[in-house]
């Protein structure tokens, strides 16, 4: 009889054994399932700053919110007829760099000696590569000669007249440099250079006369579960000495990563530079456990607070998730995905 129960206790221990990892498989599962998916998804911003409804008359900002509709338009398109999220993130900041109500490309902002230099920068989450330029005068859409670095040389970040000369040997658009020049930008340079005679000391500002941190940026996830990020910018008005900001570094204004996010930041680049914004959203996600919100939110309402540091970011995860964070008055953002769509511009 004590043979046979210890055989019997011997065949209980077996199955518990045998079942309880089926059990945890289960449960992991069902887990995984709740989690929804989205199909595809984009997000955009315009930039942040000073960004409040008395700054905006209401045709002002109509036509804000009309552009990033049209952007979101743009991208989305793309997304749901199965497109990559590359092309979607190139196509959507294409037109914003064709608007000259943002700080890049058409809209970019004068440096010191009149000029303007654009940065951007490109990243993809598969298996991160990325490319950038940085201090581009004549190239009509920075965004486009950043993935042909990206797609076409060795490198990741060429700047100045070798990153306009790799541009036009790769067949990109160059324009006469004439071609950027907008009034509203040249009069903002006019404006700094007067404060800095009358107050004898340096007047760099982020953008124009509503305190803008002028920069766009764009996130797409497409059906392929590929997630892409980008960024481009006209930089400071009134900058000197070939400054660069976090726009064309990768980790600091652009990261994507297919295991947990994308992001394009705006805001006062030198912060965001040394506290590696972009990057620092997908690391706490990677090594803390945390969602993509609670992530970007402690970033840039804990660090970048902390550090003294103003702007915002837009990110997405492999879900589709969406945030859109920000410390300044505003910020002029927006996504889409299936059946849903939000374009914001002030804290609401």
């Amino acid at each position: 009889m004590g043979k046979n129960v210890l055989i019997l206790l011997l065949c209980a221990f077996a199955w518990v054994a045998c079942e309880a990892p089926a059990v945890e498989e289960d449960q992991t599962n069902e887990t995984t399932t709740e989690m929804e998916q989205a199909e595809y998804a984009i997000v955009i911003h315009g930039g942040a700053g000073t960004i409040t409804r008395a700054d905006l008359t209401e045709e002002q900002d109509s036509a804000y919110r009309a552009a990033l509709n049209a952007a979101l338009d743009i991208g989305e398109g793309i997304l749901k007829e199965g497109g990559t999220a590359i092309d979607a993130v190139e196509q959507t900041i294409h037109y914003l760099e064709d608007s000259p109500l943002f700080n890049a490309g058409k809209g970019a902002v004068f440096t010191n000696e009149g000029r303007n230099e654009m940065d951007a920068s490109i990243m993809m989450g598969v298996d991160r590569m990325a490319g950038a330029v940085g201090g581009v005068s004549n190239v009509k859409h920075p965004i486009s000669a950043a993935r042909a670095v990206m797609e076409k040389s060795p490198h990741v970040l060429l700047t100045g007249k070798g990153a306009e000369q790799f541009s036009a040997d790769n067949g990109l658009e160059i324009v006469d440099p004439s071609y950027f020049y907008t009034q509203r930008r040249w009069d903002a340079l006019q404006r700094a250079k007067a404060r800095e005679e009358d107050k004898g000391e340096a007047q760099v500002e982020l953008d124009h006369d509503d305190r803008k941190k002028g920069t766009v940026g764009c996130v797409a996830l497409d059906k392929e579960g590929n997630i892409v990020a980008g960024t481009s910018t006209g930089g400071m008005t009134n900058k000197r000495w070939n400054r660069l900001g976090d726009s064309p570094i990768i980790g600091a204004g652009t990261f994507a990563d297919n295991a947990t996010c994308g992001v394009s930041c705006t805001g006062h680049g030198e912060y965001f530079i040394r506290w590696a914004v972009a990057y620092d959203v997908g690391a706490r996600m990677a090594y803390k456990g945390l969602d993509l919100e609670t992530a970007a939110r402690e970033v840039v309402h804990e660090e970048l607070v902390k550090a003294g540091g103003e702007g915002g970011l837009i990110a997405l995860d492999r879900y589709g998730n969406v945030s859109m964070p920000f410390n300044s008055e505003g910020m002029y953002r927006g996504y889409a995905k299936p059946g849903e769509r939000v374009v914001a511009i002030y804290q609401e």
